[in-house]
């Protein structure tokens, strides 16, 4: 899921949500009010269909050897995200970072990485989601997940979010979806194929004075099965989980011209391991 240099930050858009038994199931949210609970249900029932049609005979992550531990053997702690000194990557394609090293380090980077690029706002612009899926996906999943999330992000998909066919939002609103990585774990790892799982946060809804749609946050996995290909990591398949997800506060709620100049003047990060 190359971006253009002009824009600032990373964006995010809702990926499947889900548990083992049932990855597309309704995600439980905490209370809120009511007018509120309904927005945001419509716009994640929305969302959870449209990718769920998209991954549709996607692989189950699989690859390398499973580094958690089997039975008997110790489960694999996880390492402190502490600079290692080791660069991330070596470059660009738009905004969205490459050139991983071949390590679990450089699987990690990649992972969170990717994440925040397949759930961004980007991906419902038909020409910003062909350079994402090009970038992302490994070259023989890249044609056949074009076509699903073009199948997937239609006409009648963005009317329901208010958006037009290029995703853009209304005249005096911003469409919002952005995430930020909290930690990074490997599941599996071999030279060639990696399994990691990315922790996130993020905020999506539409920020706008009449929105129907307001700005929410939310708190999920993504696990991503990745793949050694072309001298650099790249995803076969993926899918997503909620949480885990704290406890929410009670701080009062910005309103929609704080959160709209917010995603405009703060930008996104690379992210490394």
């Amino acid at each position: 899921m190359s971006l253009g240099d002009e824009h600032d930050g990373q964006t995010r858009t809702r990926l499947p949500e889900g548990n083992t038994g049932d990855p597309y199931a309704t995600p439980r949210r905490p209370a809120r009010g009511s007018r509120s609970l309904i927005a945001v249900v419509g716009v994640v029932a929305l969302l959870i269909a449209a990718i769920a049609l998209a991954n549709r005979g996607s692989d189950t992550p699989t690859g390398g050897s499973d580094t958690t531990g089997g039975a008997g053997a110790p489960a694999r702690s996880a390492a402190p995200t502490a600079a290692s000194g080791v660069r991330p990557v070596t470059g660009k394609n738009g905004e969205i970072p490459t050139g991983y090293a071949r390590d679990e380090q450089g699987a990690q980077s990649a992972g969170a990485n990717y994440a925040v690029a397949l759930v961004s706002a980007d991906i419902l612009k038909p020409d910003r989601r062909a350079e994402i899926v090009r970038t992302v996906f490994t070259d023989d999943k890249a044609a056949e997940m074009q076509s699903k999330l073009n199948e997937a992000y239609s006409k009648a998909f963005l009317d329901k979010l208010g958006l037009d066919e290029q995703g853009n939002a209304a005249p005096g609103m911003t469409y919002v979806s952005r995430t930020a990585p909290v930690g990074t774990k490997v599941t599996r790892y071999s030279a060639d194929a990696a399994t990691v799982e990315v922790w996130c946060t993020g905020v999506f809804g539409t920020a706008g004075v009449s929105s129907t749609n307001p700005v929410t946050n939310d708190w999920f996995t993504m696990t991503l099965a990745l793949r050694w290909t072309g001298n650099d990591w790249k995803v076969d398949s993926f899918s997503q989980q909620e949480g885990p997800a704290p406890v929410n506060t009670d701080r009062t709620a910005s309103d929609a011209d704080a959160i709209a100049k917010a995603v405009q003047e703060f930008g996104g990060f690379t992210y490394a391991r």
